[in-house]
């Protein structure tokens, strides 16, 4: 996946917003969370996953668990270790699973999202 159509992907999710954190990355969050970030290049992705997904994707040697994150189930991957459609759907599900965790009032007020 281009940088540009996984930049595009992670926008499109409804109320979703990339900012520049940690020197040069950039986070994709709903509601000042994250749900998928990526170093300036786009060589590296990590995203929040469900527990099943984190051990699926960590034991097939897809994903390894990300840097500081794992603890709470996030993974990196490069953009060639999955296809093009199984990234798209991992963003996905993780904007769903963090947008979940938003207050029900917080979720309110976001734009729906019919994952």
């Amino acid at each position: 996946m281009t940088p540009a159509a996984f930049r595009k992907h992670a926008l499109s999710l409804p109320g979703a917003e990339c900012v520049e954190q940690w020197a040069d990355d950039k986070v994709y969050k709903i509601a000042g969370k994250m749900f998928t970030a990526t170093d300036r290049a786009c060589t590296k992705i990590s995203f929040k996953c469900s527990d099943e997904a984190f051990h699926v994707l960590t034991q097939s040697c897809a994903a390894d668990p990300a840097p500081y994150l794992a603890r709470a189930k996030w993974v990196r991957v490069t953009p060639a270790s999955l296809p093009d459609a199984e990234l798209r759907q991992r963003i996905t599900q993780a904007y769903a699973i963090v947008r979940s965790g938003l207050t029900r009032k917080v979720q309110a007020a976001l734009p729906p999202f019919k994952g």
